[in-house]
C-alpha cells in the first residue's frame, strides 16, 4: 500500500517556513510582496487543468508569507524560528498524525501488502506544440511524482489525450523543473 510523506500542500508550507527560518520581519515583508506578485502573475496567466498549478502554489504561498509575518508581528520575533510559531508545529503533528493514520488505514491485517512510504516532489512541465511559431505561449503543467522521468510520463500521457504526443511529435517537453521542494532541500 503507498502512504505519501508529504502532500504537495505539505511540501509548499515547508517550502516557505524553510526559507522563512532566520529572517527578520522587514525580510519577511519583502517576501509577502514577492509572493504577492509572484500569486498574480500566475493568476494572469493560462489556466492549468489540475488544481495543482501554478496560480495555487503560488496563492498558498502567498498565505504562507502573510501568516508569518503577522505571527512575528503579533509574537514581536526578532527573527522568524518555526519551533516558536505554534500553527507551524502544529502542521508538522498534523502531517505526522496524517501519515500515522495513512499507514494504519493502509494496514496490512494479512501481512502480505507491505506499505511503501512514497518521497514525491512537484515538477514543473513546459512544453509547446513542434510545429508553434516562435513565440506562441507554452503549456506548462504540474505533476505530483516520485521522480522527474514518472513526471514527464504523466506529462506525456496528458498531452496525448489533448490530440497531441511525443511519439508522433505534436507536444515537446522544453523543461522540467523540480519546484517543491526546491532542489536540494529536506530529501
Amino acid at each position: 500500500m503507498l502512504v505519501y510523506e508529504y502532500l504537495p500542500y505539505e511540501l509548499a508550507r515547508l517550502d516557505v517556513l524553510g526559507q522563512a527560518a532566520g529572517l527578520d520581519l522587514i525580510q519577511v515583508m519583502e517576501r509577502v510582496r514577492l509572493a504577492a506578485r509572484r500569486e498574480a502573475l500566475a493568476s494572469a496567466g493560462p489556466d492549468e487543468p489540475h488544481v495543482l498549478s501554478e496560480a495555487w502554489i503560488a496563492s498558498f504561498q502567498h498565505n504562507q508569507w502573510r501568516r508569518i509575518a503577522r505571527v512575528m508581528a503579533e509574537q514581536r520575533m526578532s527573527v522568524y524560528k518555526p519551533t516558536e510559531d505554534r500553527r507551524a508545529v502544529r502542521y508538522d503533528e498534523e502531517r505526522l498524525q496524517r501519515v500515522e493514520k495513512d499507514c494504519a488505514d493502509a494496514g496490512q491485517p494479512d501481512g502480505r501488502a507491505p506499505i511503501e512510504m512514497l518521497r514525491h516532489r512537484v515538477y514543473r512541465i513546459t512544453a509547446r506544440p513542434a510545429a508553434a511559431p516562435a513565440g506562441e505561449q507554452h503549456l506548462v503543467r504540474h505533476y505530483f511524482a516520485g521522480s522527474e522521468a514518472a513526471a514527464v510520463e504523466h506529462a506525456q500521457r496528458w498531452f496525448s489525450r489533448q490530440g497531441g504526443s511525443n511519439e508522433s511529435g505534436e507536444y515537446r517537453i522544453v523543461s522540467v523543473e523540480q519546484v517543491l521542494p526546491q532542489p536540494g532541500e529536506f530529501f
